[in-house]
């Protein structure tokens, strides 16, 4: 069961050309497929670990979830951050 601070994964990440309120409240889920992506990991412990689907009961809803997410978030990575720094991202306290 996930946490307050965690919130739910959908079954599929976005997919449109606008960083949404999901992709934000999903940052620490992207950087944590990044990162997994980048080690190697197999996606059924990814889809286990990070985005809490048990690959075991549900092989085609796991997978489909791991492959949009992960490609999700190498959108944020190359192209959905430039939104965020439009938006002032992250905010500076004021003086």
């Amino acid at each position: 069961m996930p946490s307050l601070n965690t919130p739910v994964v959908a079954d599929l990440a976005p997919s449109g050309p606008d960083l949404t309120a999901y992709d934000e409240a999903h940052g620490v889920t992207y950087m944590r497929m990044l990162d997994a992506d980048s080690e190697g990991a197999d996606w059924r412990e990814v889809s286990r670990i990070v985005l809490r689907i048990d690959p075991d009961d549900e092989r085609d809803r796991a997978r489909r979830a791991f492959e949009s997410h992960l490609a999700r978030a190498k959108w944020c990575a190359n192209q959905g951050y430039r939104q965020l720094l439009r938006r002032r991202w992250p905010s500076q306290p004021h003086s």
